[in-house]
């Protein structure tokens, strides 16, 4: 198991930038980039100046912006340790499925409401 950690800093113009810090060498670590299966392009990982870690950069391919949810997954190849993900979430599709989630929760909601209740009054 590997003590690198990845963490969030940006997502901006279609690039996510991150900070990798943890058991680093001095050599840039590598990083496996993939979405649905395809490795991503590009991606770059530089040493900061104070040597506290590695900035990096993996810009989102294009074809990950799309309707419905999409995750692109940053693992270290030596250990093939998962790091992050990035999660991507657009669309009409996504608008009918969180329709759908809300109206669960607000049906479930309405169940224990009248679970509670009926309890209160068994109880009184």
């Amino acid at each position: 198991m590997t003590s690198l950690i990845l963490t969030k800093t940006k997502l901006r113009q279609g690039v996510w930038e991150g900070l990798l810090t943890g058991s680093v060498q001095d050599t840039s670590p590598e990083l496996d980039v993939v979405h649905q299966g395809n490795q991503v392009p590009d991606v770059t990982v530089t040493a900061l100046e104070d040597k506290s870690g590695f900035a990096v950069r993996v810009p989102i391919p294009q074809d990950a912006i799309a309707d419905g949810m999409q995750t692109i997954v940053v693992s270290d190849t030596k250990s093939d340790e998962q790091l992050a993900t990035i999660t991507l979430m657009a669309g009409e599709a996504l608008g009918d499925d969180m329709r759908v989630e809300v109206d669960l929760l607000r049906a479930e909601l309405d169940m224990l409401k009248r679970a509670f209740r009926r309890h209160c009054l068994e109880t009184t």
